[in-house]
């Protein structure tokens, strides 16, 4: 194998890593949330991870939660022990 040949697998063989990278992180595989901020205009909702598709993004909270709070598939931010 040529010199010419391994330089096109290796450049071949990184642009699938960084490609498989990229896909993974757009679909929130590196995401420690429960939650993800979801670009809406000028402002950002968080939405949480198993949100119910039947409500709109406008519902869900344009504030990150506390601590001890986390976001309900239908929009609320209540503490964590409910």
């Amino acid at each position: 194998m040529t010199s010419k040949n391994m330089l096109k697998y290796i450049f071949i063989a990184v642009v699938v890593i960084l490609a498989s990278l990229a896909l993974a992180d757009a679909l929130g595989y590196f995401n420690p949330k429960p939650y993800t901020a979801v670009s809406h205009g000028s402002h950002v909702h968080y939405v949480p991870s198993d949100r119910d598709p039947d409500v709109s993004i406008d519902k869900f909270p344009q504030e990150e939660p506390g601590p001890r709070e986390k976001i309900t598939p239908t929009g609320q931010i209540v503490p964590i022990d409910q």
